[in-house]
């Protein structure tokens, strides 16, 4: 076999919503992996998704798949309670993991899975699959190579008050089971804590793609009629500062985007509810040629991108484009920090918080 025709052997934990949606389909159409196993404590969900998507094997037991020599990654598609410890087993076990956003509950935990990570010279990225939207991807890379440096970055993540709506009529129908693994209690119920780690994440996550990582924010939060709205002021280490919108949920359609000023251009972004797999519509205005560019992301699969850039890192040593394990961490801290923000009225730097949000 040609290095080049290699695929990379993915052991998939979790057969929840998540994996249904996204990521085993995202193993029966990336060009470089296999889906060679799936694993689940749910007997009957395992069973469903193993008649659909035809593994290799099926566990019902993760430190087995785990042990299976064949798997050489895998993605980690569970609840976010419980993303560190299964990530931790799966660096143990020497395997490459995928691992969905956020990368985990706590700074301290996080930190404890980038060093393990830096110690077993294992490839780690989180499931920020945003990055593999070609729009931003494209803007990312002209704000890197020909923007010149940042004046201010502006971006807002608000999820519609039909986004269900929405989202029921694209996504799979999903299989849910009586057995499946829960966290202990509910971490959904408390919302103001849920939207900002699962929608936030995600808004953090694209801010630092495109701006780098942040120094310090100052944060403010609004609850009203069933809406969260934080407003968020952010220094980026480099010394730029940018303002962040979180809100779910608007009363209007998906509203999701980003607009960045520079020395030598701008940049002006729309993005889409990500189920509907369509690229964001972007424009990139270049002072020095006077020209305004949109490119077409034909292919915006962003499961699907992701996972062929994660085994792309691990089978030719291509660079990374996906979140590292040190970006899942800063990320985390931002988090935090802009809860600590919105309960002190006061900034605060990354560096100096600690625990949850």
């Amino acid at each position: 076999m040609k290095p080049e025709d290699k695929k990379l052997k993915i052991g998939v934990l979790g057969c929840g919503v998540i994996s249904q949606a996204a990521h085993l389909e995202a193993c029966t159409r990336a060009n470089n992996v296999e889906l060679h196993a799936i694993c689940d404590v749910a007997h009957d969900l395992l069973e469903s998704m193993s008649n659909k998507y035809s593994p290799k094997r099926t566990y019902d037991d993760y430190d087995a798949m785990l042990a299976d020599p064949e798997v050489e990654a895998v993605i980690i598609g569970i609840a976010d309670q419980f993303h560190v410890p299964m990530a931790k087993k799966a660096i143990s076990a020497g395997k490459h993991v995928l691992v969905e956003k956020p990368l985990g509950v706590t700074i301290e935990e996080c930190e404890e899975l980038e060093q393990a990570v830096r110690r077993s010279n294992l490839v780690l990225q989180v499931g920020n699959m945003k990055r593999f939207d070609p729009g931003i991807l494209y803007a990312q890379r002209f704000i890197q190579e020909e923007m010149g440096e940042m004046l201010a970055l502006k971006a807002w993540y608000c999820d519609s008050i039909y986004r269900y709506e929405m989202t029921d009529n694209v996504m799979p129908v999903i299989v849910s089971s009586q057995h499946a693994k829960k966290p202990k209690g509910n971490p959904k119920l408390d919302r103001q804590r849920y939207y900002l780690m699962t929608h936030g994440s995600h808004l953090i996550d694209t801010a630092m793609f495109l701006g780098g990582e942040m120094m310090s924010v100052q944060a403010w939060h609004t609850h009203k009629f069933g809406a969260h709205n934080w407003l968020c002021t952010i220094e980026y280490a480099s010394g730029v500062v940018g303002q962040l919108d979180l809100t779910v949920p608007v009363r209007m359609d998906w509203h999701e985007g980003f607009q960045v000023y520079g020395e030598h251009g701008s940049v002006i972004a729309k993005t889409y509810n990500p189920w509907l797999f369509k690229a964001s519509d972007v424009e990139v205005f270049s002072s020095k040629d006077g020209l305004t560019r949109k490119p077409l992301g034909a292919d915006a699969h962003f499961y699907k991108l992701q996972l062929e850039g994660f085994a792309d890192t691990i089978l030719h040593g291509a660079p990374m484009i996906g979140a590292t394990v040190h970006d899942g961490v800063h990320n985390m801290r931002a988090l935090v920090a802009i809860a600590r923000s919105v309960e002190t009225g006061g900034k605060i730097k990354l560096a100096d918080v600690s625990g949850a949000v």
